[in-house]
């Protein structure tokens, strides 16, 4: 009998308590694990504890993570494809919070939708260019996915550096330009 009551509480952790709990870390540690990457890209120091910073932002990486889920759940219900589009929609929403961290949660996943106009489908081809080391890290029994995984990590966080300063860039009116290199004449 104690086996049977054993396993009921085992069964009601990992169908219960387990998700509950991803939910409410998923979130803060998607952000700590952004601000490591954007780190290492940026050049900046970095420790381990930087991981644990999401966590400073709980409220807006725990509402971000959730709102994006829901979000992609329900794109997902009409088709599989127009959840991929808007998963990549809002794939720059912890970068965005990492950079703004006094903004909120629905404000980071409409920035990210406007920054990644016109940009999904170059992700996405990025992200489809790893297909070939996800493959040979299969072979290896997942022991690549050590290498593998900060390798994709890293790259779209340079992915997310670039488009900031293209956007940045992109934003400066040509005549301010002009005027500006006529006063220093």
């Amino acid at each position: 009998m104690p086996c049977s009551i054993y396993n009921w509480r085992n069964l009601w952790f990992y169908t219960v308590c387990s998700p509950v709990v991803n939910i409410i870390i998923a979130g803060p540690l998607a952000l700590g694990l952004t601000i490591c990457f954007v780190k290492l890209v940026r050049e900046e120091p970095f420790r381990f504890e930087n991981l644990f910073d999401g966590f400073k932002n709980f409220k807006s990486a725990f509402l971000t993570q959730l709102l994006i889920s829901i979000f992609v759940i329900l794109w997902s219900l009409l088709l599989f494809i127009p959840g991929i589009i808007a998963g990549y929609s809002y794939s720059m929403a912890f970068y965005i919070l990492n950079d703004n961290p006094e903004i909120g949660a629905m404000e980071a996943i409409k920035a990210s939708k406007e920054m990644m106009k016109g940009y999904k489908w170059k992700l996405f081809c990025l992200h489809l260019s790893f297909i070939g080391w996800a493959l040979l890290c299969i072979l290896t029994l997942g022991i690549g996915f050590l290498w593998l995984t900060p390798y994709v990590h890293a790259t779209t966080a340079n992915f997310y550096q670039n488009l900031k300063e293209s956007k940045v860039n992109n934003q400066i009116n040509p005549m301010e330009i002009s005027t500006i290199s006529d006063d220093n004449i």
